[in-house]
């Protein structure tokens, strides 16, 4: 696993699926990601998880890739499973982007990746993630090119989107 000094870019990273196996990042070269903290119980589920779901079907096939990680650190939101999360986001929401392994996003335990998401990109008020949904902009080079706040709508950022896939 990559540390947060010496990472250059997001595809310095792996991380675990929801079924526990490694995903190097790297897989993604050359791919505009989006990388969002979800949670199923969240007053932002419904429509985050809707316009994720759009976006998703809009571009995937023009080089989007959005990466989603459950988290249970803001009001215990994401109680469920790994197998419960992705039943959920697949079958209520028809995600088929990438659900990943249940992290932690703040605090001493904080996913690698997402120390490296926020040293790169800070808030509002600093680094930490500040709810749910928060949304990390990704280019096609792994470097995070903006942030977004849980409440930024994921179809608001569709013109940001467009830009770095090329196709504004």
């Amino acid at each position: 696993m990559a540390s947060q000094s010496n990472s250059a870019s997001i595809y310095d990273f792996t991380v675990k699926d929801a079924r526990g196996k490694d995903v190097d990042l790297s897989i993604y070269k050359g791919k505009v990601l989006l990388i969002v903290n979800v949670a199923s119980q969240c007053g932002l589920t419904n429509s985050n998880y809707t316009e994720l779901s759009q976006l998703y079907e809009k571009y995937k096939n023009q080089g989007l890739e959005i990466l989603a990680f459950p988290c249970n650190q803001f009001g215990a939101q994401e109680p469920g499973s790994n197998e419960e999360i992705v039943e959920f986001a697949c079958t209520r929401f028809k995600a088929e982007y990438p659900i990943f392994d249940k992290v932690d996003v703040n605090g001493d335990n904080a996913a690698p990746i997402y120390k490296y998401l926020k040293s790169s990109k800070g808030g509002l008020f600093g680094d930490s993630i500040k709810w749910n949904f928060s949304k990390f902009l990704v280019d096609k080079e792994g470097k995070v090119v903006d942030r977004y706040a849980p409440t930024t709508s994921p179809l608001s950022i569709e013109k940001d989107v467009k830009k770095l896939l090329g196709i504004a």
